[in-house]
Parts: C-alpha cells; structure tokens; sequence
C-alpha cells in the first residue's frame, strides 16, 4: 500500500529528470522475472487500481507523455492489457485522442492501438462482448471535427479490420448500413489520405459475397454519387494496386 502511494504521489510532483527515472524503473521491474513469474505484472494484477491511476494521468499535459510509457509497458502482458479494456478508464482513450494537444493525442492513439492489436485473443474476447459500445464510440471519433484524429482513426480502422484475426468483426462491421453511410461520408472528405483509407474500408462492403439487402439498396441508392467519388478518388505514382482495386469496386457497383 506505501509503494503503491509513493509511486503515485512521486509520479505527480517529483521534477522531470526524476520522473524520468521513474518511468525507467517501472519498465525494467515490469519485464523482471523470478522463478518464471513476472512478480511485478502480479503485484499490479492485484493493485489495478495502478492502471486506471496511469491511465487518468493523461490528463494532466506534464505527465501525459510519461504515463503513456508505462501504460504501453504494462499492455505487453495480456492480463494487463485485458483489465484495461475492460475498465471505464478505456473509454477515457476516445476523449484523449480528440485532445488539442498534438503530442498527447498521438501518444493515446499509440497507446488505444497497441492495445487492439497486441493480443489477439483478449481483444477478439473483448470484441465479441463490446461489439455495439466500441464500434459506437469508434464512429464518434471517425466523425470528429479534427483532422488528425479523423486521418488517424480511419487509417487505423482499415488495417485493424484487415487483420485476419479481426475477420469475425470484420465480417460483422460490413453487414451495417450505418458504418457504410461513414465510409461513404469519409470518401467524401477533403483530404487525399482519409479518402484513400475510407476506399480501403469501403471495398470490403462491395466486395462481400453475402451483402446483406440494406447494403445493396444502400450501394444502389447512392450509384452515381459513388463512381464520381471513385473516379475522382486521388492516386499517386506507384499505387497502380489502387488503382486496380478501384476499377475492380467501380465495375462490381456499375453491375448492381
């Protein structure tokens, strides 16, 4: 209980080459085995109230970046990053992307990544069970105002949803009317990389055997707007597989 006070009073008011050494000793105990056991991974197993501590603090702009360290540490080891996912302190990660702060909002969409993609199983479990609450908190921050977290949380999503382990809420998430109207809306942004990465999503709701009647009533609806938007979807030099795959979406929506 002392250490566990001390280090969170430390963490708060010691100065920064301290706090740096701080951060320094927390990843080198977090990775410290005896006898085959991460005794330190137990020891905040059973004090998780550690994690949600770390988590909060990014909230505070002098801390943010240091307790992004450690949160990250601490999502190495699955049961870690299992408890967070499922904590209320999750949810705190789709207000820190959207924050003003640039480096902070970076470093929470790191920290929100490594802990989708680090253990498959965990967040297949989590997934499973959160499907509707996560994908509706998603959607918010693919709609946000702000550029950065659109840009980045678009580009994230089409990689995220490619992943084969991803397949089962993959196929899922392209059986959904509402998040092909955001795909559609995305193709339409002003930015070359947010179109391209909304193409990346959007092609897996054309190309499914098995779209469900919503989405092709959805596809047909929208016919024309969309071959104008893939017509005038921008390529670079090089991206002749975009290019492909674009002529390849364009004649499967012409044949609707």
């Amino acid at each position: 209980g002392q250490s566990e006070h001390y280090s969170g009073t430390e963490l708060t008011s010691s100065e920064l080459q301290v706090r740096k050494d701080l951060v320094i000793c927390w990843c080198i105990l977090l990775g410290q085995k005896v006898d085959e056991n991460y005794c330190c991974v137990k020891y905040i197993e059973d004090h998780v109230e550690l994690l949600d501590f770390l988590v909060v603090c990014y909230k505070k702009s002098d801390l943010a970046l240091n307790c992004g360290i450690m949160v990250r540490e601490c999502i190495k080891h699955p049961t870690l990053a299992k408890y967070i996912l499922e904590s209320n302190s999750f949810e705190l990660f789709f207000e820190y992307v959207e924050l003003p702060n640039f480096d902070i909002a970076s470093d929470a969409l790191n920290t929100f990544k490594d802990l989708l993609t680090k253990h498959e199983t965990v967040v297949s479990v989590y997934l499973s069970s959160h499907y509707e609450q996560f994908f509706e908190r998603y959607t918010r921050i693919l709609t946000s105002t702000n550029y950065v977290t659109r840009r980045q949380s678009v580009k994230f999503l089409s990689e995220f949803l490619l992943e084969p382990s991803n397949s089962k809420i993959m196929k899922r998430y392209i059986q959904e009317v509402r998040f092909l109207n955001i795909m559609i809306g995305l193709l339409k942004d002003s930015s070359k990389n947010i179109k391209i990465c909304a193409f990346h999503v959007f092609k897996v709701f054309v190309a499914n055997p098995n779209k469900p009647p919503g989405i092709i009533e959805a596809l047909r609806d929208n016919r024309k707007e969309l071959l104008k938007l893939l017509h005038n979807l921008p390529a670079s030099k090089g991206e002749d597989e975009l290019d492909e795959e674009r002529d390849l979406i364009i004649h499967r929506i012409e044949k609707l």
